[in-house]
């Protein structure tokens, strides 16, 4: 499925599934909306599967694996061979979100689209790390399409094995900066406010980080009412790679959960391409990046969790799961009113 394909099967929510589940709450022996988000999740996720009878049992984290020519001006702590090591571990059950994944039933499906060296996770480099934006667009046109078009892929592919429900993750040494370029253009807001200390980065440090993205801004002029051009010049394969995770799940009638700040970025890429995409997203956590909440109200998200967490690789995302299954445990296994010999609540104006 290309890109153009995928934003056609992109369609608003199914209404009356939804409807179905509101009525199905409100007839479960508790407090009308008592659980809150728990039930407007599941609500939500009636609408995107187009069933009442949700679930979300099988799930998977994808975590899209690239590196960042960027790196070269020193807006890092640490070098670019931390991607791949990362991106290895991840199916050695030895990074943070391998090792969570296991706690809460959640499969992990790695992808290389732009590690700079070679990896044995699922392979769809699209090259060995992108340009330094600071010099020279990040990304041709047609290279950064692939990156969308990779995750819709991918999405497409998670669906197929029947995963019902997909968290979106990253690695790659840099993307901090890419994300706050990307976000600062489409959101139109101060690199300053869009732009954090990323794995631990020094006042100069930091200092040094917003001057190189305002750099490449101001060279590549990106254009925010075209999200593609935006991402060829100061994005990454991994960001384009997520936004097609996004728009891959839409067009699949599947629930995307979005994580940090650097998969929220990605989501608002998509929301930019198919605004429809938005109702297919569920956030999970606020991340600490300054631009975490920002991007989150830009996209009309609420994240359920405050945890303070700003590690990335989907680590955020999956910690919304215990919550959905929480949920949807009360949302299948309560008795309605009339089982307890109680009167059903009513909605009173």
């Amino acid at each position: 499925m290309n890109l153009q394909e995928a934003v056609k099967e992109i369609r608003p929510l199914d209404e009356k599934a939804m409807e179905q589940a509101r009525e199905h709450w409100d007839s479960i022996a508790h407090p009308l909306h008592s659980l809150g988000k728990l039930e407007d999740m599941v609500v939500q996720i009636a609408g995107i599967t187009g069933d009442p009878r949700v679930r979300a049992e099988k799930r998977v984290l994808v975590p899209m694996c690239a590196d960042n020519g960027v790196v070269e001006e020193g807006v890092t702590q640490t070098g670019q061979e931390i991607t791949a090591l990362v991106a290895e571990s991840f199916l050695q059950t030895k990074a943070a979100s391998s090792i969570m994944c296991r706690t809460v039933n959640c499969d992990i499906f790695p992808v290389d689209v732009g590690v700079a060296t070679d990896v044995s996770i699922l392979n769809r480099k699209i090259a060995y790390g992108t340009k330094n934006m600071a010099k020279e667009p990040a990304m041709t046109r047609e290279q950064a399409i692939q990156a969308i078009e990779t995750g819709i892929e991918v999405a497409c592919m998670m669906k197929e094995k029947g995963y019902q429900i997909m968290a979106t993750g990253e690695m790659g040494i840099g993307n901090t900066t890419t994300s706050s370029a990307i976000a600062s253009v489409l959101l139109d807001l101060p690199v300053e406010k869009m732009t954090g200390r990323g794995a631990g980065l020094s006042t100069e440090g930091l200092n040094r980080k917003i001057q190189v993205i305002k750099h490449a801004i101001e060279i590549h002029k990106p254009d925010k009412a075209d999200p593609i051009d935006v991402l060829a010049k100061v994005g990454g394969f991994d960001i384009g790679g997520i936004a097609g995770l996004f728009l891959g799940g839409a067009a699949c009638h599947m629930p995307v959960v979005i994580d940090g700040v650097i998969s929220a970025t990605g989501a608002v890429l998509a929301a930019a391409i198919c605004p429809q995409a938005k109702d297919y997203m569920l956030a999970s956590h606020v991340s600490k990046e300054p631009a975490g909440q920002l991007i989150l109200e830009a996209l009309g998200k609420d994240a359920p969790l405050h945890c303070d967490m700003c590690l990335g690789e989907g680590t955020g995302a999956l910690n919304l799961f215990p919550l959905l299954d929480t949920g949807l445990a009360v949302y299948h296994g309560m008795s309605d009113f009339h089982n307890f010999g109680m009167e059903a609540y009513e909605h009173l104006q």
